[in-house]
């Protein structure tokens, strides 16, 4: 991976790290405060723990990012240590859909007479565990590079010691 890609897209994760910290911040403080500017509306102290708590899980899932990005730039991501993000990182976006579940079975009974949404929602939350199931195939892709890894390091051991 070149410098300028490790640059760009540290500099991205930054931005949104940084975004997510202070939306982040910005829903504690009300919620602590008790300057909600919508009136108590009856969902929307839940949405907003919601909202918090997966934000918390898309942060996560830029800091285990962030470590491979520099895992990858050191040549070093074909280690053991190396599973322990890609595991932070499914672990995040499985997060991230169970709220989204959350989130649509509290919108559900708003939506009666439109039952679509709900529909709509679950899919996305479907597709959501879908980015999760690709991520998992990628960790089994690095469980494969090591293996091959490992077994040429072992093959050049052993034509080493016939020369």
């Amino acid at each position: 991976m070149g410098k300028l890609t490790v640059r760009a897209l540290r500099a991205v994760l930054a931005v949104v790290l940084t975004g997510t910290v202070l939306v982040q911040a910005l829903m504690v403080w009300t919620l602590a405060s008790g300057s909600d500017p919508e009136n108590g509306a009856p969902l929307l102290t839940p949405m907003r723990v919601i909202t918090i708590l997966g934000l918390g899980a898309v942060q996560v899932a830029l800091v285990c990012v962030w470590r491979l990005v520099t895992m990858v730039r050191r040549g070093t991501v074909f280690s053991h240590a190396a599973f322990r993000y890609v595991d932070g990182i499914i672990g995040a976006i499985v997060a991230v859909a169970l709220l989204w579940f959350t989130v649509t079975a509290m919108n559900a009974p708003g939506q009666r007479d439109d039952p679509g949404v709900t529909g709509i929602m679950a899919g996305i939350g479907l597709a959501i565990l879908g980015v999760a199931l690709i991520v998992l195939v990628l960790r089994m892709l690095l469980t494969q590079a090591l293996a091959r890894d490992v077994e040429a390091t072992q093959m050049q051991v052993e034509l080493n010691d016939v020369i």
